[in-house]
């Protein structure tokens, strides 16, 4: 009898669907319809659902739990809850609802019984009813679903067999059929074709978008060329780069070959001071340089700047992608413990084992290295060029990181959007592989485009009122590179892009000539959707939690000969000769005679060059530019903490301090699912507060009297009951490197509710107990911590209040063992 109605139930809820495909092929427009509650995109099929199920939620969501149903599709996890609204089936079709989770981003999955867990594959077998389902996402979110004694026990055991055989491990293949099952139905398609796209924001596929970009920093001197449109010149390189105007495409095309896969020196970005921003990649090795060769070189090179270049060398302080990606590996393992044993690090040794992560270092390494080169364009009047040997990792994230810094217009919602164009997607960042969406090469996988977003996210929780992008669009971005499904992250450069949409056109090669080009993609495979389409996937509420008011833009002063200096010559070094070229390595300056092949003595290279060699001379007045217009409005004797507070400079850079208790670890990122994975190792009586939670308030409790002790008054035993709360909102400027505070407490009405505990799973009968209450919170079990609503369970991991704000004239600026800086008249930055 079993049996017989669930096939039942699979025959009714699937004639929906054989209905849909019998339309779609005689060509009839279908809309997204409603199937139980949920609003199924065109050809989505329900394969299974479970009732009278409660989802926890999130402190971002409210907390507590909410009642609804759980739907299994062959594109997503889908839930809604029971007083949510009727879906429109007229308005546009979105990907995943606020309490869906798709399939590609679920890594495991995990079901809890009486006194058990188990780790659920497609080939296990249960013999027990599960009473609690949690899935662990690729993006370090752990969902939580209790079943309702009134669940049915068999739809309790289809939905987790179904999500287990559902879900698949990324592996070749899987990817495209996991884009058929959102976008591959006829309605999709023609919906994503005839989709227009944001014509505010700048998506560097044209020339004329280079040339607006062009225009918008006033940087004259330099053009867009279009030598490498067809991608003979650099197969990596977009179609459209920025050269210096004087030289012609007849001798740049002969400058692709000195440099590591034809990535040669490019624009990138001007500062208002008349600075300019390059990047390229290595140099190539037994080149013979002609004479004329090295004058395009070093036009290049120099671009409008005639006196001073500074190459930074990015490979020898910047983490390797092996690096990154075992850092990553290692943070997911102490933030969400082993999953396969349900075995988290223990309290006490939690810190001491994020630091061994080594994650907060590379972000540290990655915000001083920008810092740098940040204080180097704000001298003026000199091109920075940033040097990897590929420039197709640590380069996109120094580059955009500087942007980030000195230009507002890069921390507005749009403009951070055409920064990501710019310096990653038609840079050529390899997403595809360091994604490793296939899951065929595991060497090349590192999530440096993730180590980008949480250096921003440092830099806007010191400086949270001057960005207009908040942490909820960040932690967007964040998860969307987790879902196999937009056109930005599935390939890893423009010429790539264009042969999968089929948009290559002819190459040229000087064996074949000109000839046409096969595209690889099938005309069947569905269009891919651009992931800054943000109504495609977040609803209107969430969307509107992406930014947040600031202060217009002011607009640039004009530019006198291409360049401005409020303050000529004032930070500019006078010694400086012509035509000099310096290396910025490990915070110093210097000079190396091979720094250039074309300058090299070595046998077989033209070794003239027009320009003099740069003498070790003139090293102080670049470390000048560093340190000097730091400390300039400084009196003597005044520290930075204590200078007077003037007029905020929007183009003055935003210096993140990079001391040990500054650099937070981003807890709403990292840590939205440690508390669910830790429950199953540390099962406390609801009775009492989970170990951590007590580690947190009597770490707070000291801190109080420490600041009452501080300020002379007399101690008073904190209360027991209130939630406990820092009256101090300054971090303690501590230069130690592994020393990590606790964050301030954000305040809390006192007639706000606590939300109730969330139910367990220990104590619940096998029949799941008595019915309960119609609330949204059920009443606490044994076997799980406690969830107050009020206290901050991740007070025992770091980040930033946002109130406190750094000012400019509090700048911390690279350590002394990082750069060696001559000593500034016994005034110097807290390092």
């Amino acid at each position: 009898m079993l049996t017989g109605s669930k096939t039942t139930f699979k025959v009714r809820q699937m004639l929906p669907d054989i209905k849909e495909r019998m339309l779609s092929q005689s060509g009839v427009n279908v809309r997204s319809r409603d199937v139980f509650g949920l609003r199924c995109l065109p050809g989505e099929c329900v394969l299974q659902r479970a009732v009278m199920v409660r989802k926890k939620l999130t402190a971002r969501e409210g907390r507590g739990w909410v009642s609804g149903t759980l739907f299994c599709t062959h594109f997503r996890v889908a839930f809604v809850p029971q007083d949510s609204p009727k879906p429109d089936d007229n308005a546009d079709p979105v990907l995943l609802g606020d309490h869906d989770v798709a399939l590609a981003s679920i890594e495991k999955v995990v079901v809890v019984g009486p006194n058990r867990t188990k780790l659920v594959t497609p080939n296990s077998s249960l013999k027990f009813t599960p009473e609690e389902l949690v899935l662990y996402c690729r993006d370090l979110r752990v969902i939580c679903f209790l079943f309702d004694r009134l669940t049915p026990d068999a739809q309790v055991i289809e939905i987790t067999y179904t999500i287990a055989k559902t879900y698949q491990p990324p592996k070749p293949g899987s990817v495209l059929s996991f884009q058929n099952a959102a976008l591959g139905s006829v309605e999709m398609k023609q919906f994503l074709s005839n989709r227009r796209r944001d014509t505010h924001m700048n998506w560097f596929e044209s020339a004329s978008d280079w040339e607006q970009e062009l225009e918008r920093c006033g940087a004259t001197g330099w053009r867009v060329s279009s030598v490498n449109d067809r991608f003979e010149m650099s197969t990596s390189l977009p179609r459209s780069i920025v050269v210096p105007q004087k030289v012609l495409d007849t001798e740049l095309k002969k400058s692709f070959a000195h440099f590591h896969e034809g990535r040669i020196p490019r624009w990138c970005w001007r500062h208002p001071r008349g600075s300019d921003l390059l990047r390229m990649a290595g140099f190539q090795n037994n080149i013979y340089h002609e004479k004329d060769d090295i004058k395009n070189l070093e036009m290049i090179l120099f671009g409008c700047q005639s006196s001073l270049c500074v190459v930074v060398e990015l490979d020898e302080e910047l983490p390797s992608p092996a690096d990154i990606q075992l850092s990553h590996g290692r943070l997911r393992a102490l933030c969400l413990g082993d999953i396969s044993t349900s075995v988290s690090v223990p309290d006490d040794r939690w810190l001491s084992t994020l630091e061994s992560t080594h994650w907060l270092d590379y972000t540290r390494a990655c915000l001083r290295k920008a810092s740098e080169v940040a204080c180097l364009l704000r001298g003026g009047h000199l091109t920075v060029a940033l040097q990897e040997a590929d420039d197709r990792d640590m380069g996109c994230v120094v580059s955009s990181l500087v942007q980030v810094m000195c230009d507002p217009h890069c921390r507005t919602q749009r403009g951070f959007q055409g920064l990501v164009q710019k310096e990653w997607v038609m840079a050529g960042h390899r997403f595809s592989s360091r994604i490793n969406y296939h899951r065929d090469n595991d060497k090349e996988e590192a999530p440096v485009f993730l180590l980008f977003l949480d250096c921003v996210w440092q830099i806007s929780s010191q400086y949270p009122t001057r960005f207009q992008l908040t942490e909820d669009f960040l932690l967007a971005l964040h998860d969307s590179i987790h879902l196999p499904l937009f056109s930005s992250f599935l390939a890893n450069c423009q010429r790539e892009r264009c042969k999968r949409s089929q948009n290559l056109g002819q190459s040229y090669t000087p064996v074949n000539g000109w000839r046409d080009v096969d595209s690889s993609s099938d005309p069947s495979d569905p269009p891919l959707p651009s992931v800054w389409d943000w109504s495609l996937q977040y609803s209107k509420h969430r969307r509107d939690r992406f930014t947040q008011p600031v202060p217009p833009i002011p607009s640039l002063q004009p530019l006198l000969n291409g360049n401005l200096n409020t303050h000529p010559d004032t930070h500019r070094p006078s010694d400086t000769v012509p035509g000099s070229v310096f290396l910025l390595s490990r915070g110093t300056f210097s000079c190396p005679v091979n720094l250039l092949p074309w300058r090299a003595g070595s046998s077989g290279v033209y070794k003239k060059s027009h320009r003099r060699a740069a003498s070790s001379e003139n090293v102080p007045g670049l470390e000048r530019l560093l340190k000097a217009w730091a400390m300039a409005e400084l009196p003597q004797g005044v520290t930075s903490t204590s200078a007077p507070q003037g007029p905020l400079d929007p183009y003055e850079p935003l210096l993140p301090l990079l001391m040990g208790p500054c650099m937070g670890l981003w807890k709403e990122c990292y840590l939205r699912g440690a508390l669910h994975a830790q429950a199953f190792s540390h099962p406390v009586s609801a009775n009492h507060p989970h170990p951590v939670e007590r580690l947190a308030r009597e770490v707070q409790q000291l801190k109080d009297e420490l600041a009452r002790a501080s300020s002379g008054a007399d101690p008073i035993p904190p209360p027991k009951t209130a939630e406990p709360r820092r009256t101090d909102t300054n971090l303690n400027q501590n230069a130690n490197n592994g020393t990590f505070l606790f964050p301030a407490s954000r305040p809390q009405s006192a007639s706000a509710p606590r939300a109730a505990p969330p139910p367990s799973s220990a104590n619940r009968q096998t029949s799941r107990g008595p019915p309960p209450p119609p609330a949204s919170a059920p009443p606490s079990r044994h076997g799980h911590h406690r969830d107050n609503g009020g206290g901050n369970k991740h007070t025992f991991l770091f980040g930033h209040p946002p109130a406190a704000e750094p000012r400019p004239d509090q700048r911390y600026y690279p350590a002394p063992n990082a750069a060696k800086l001559p000593k500034s008249n016994g005034s110097s930055v807290a390092s």
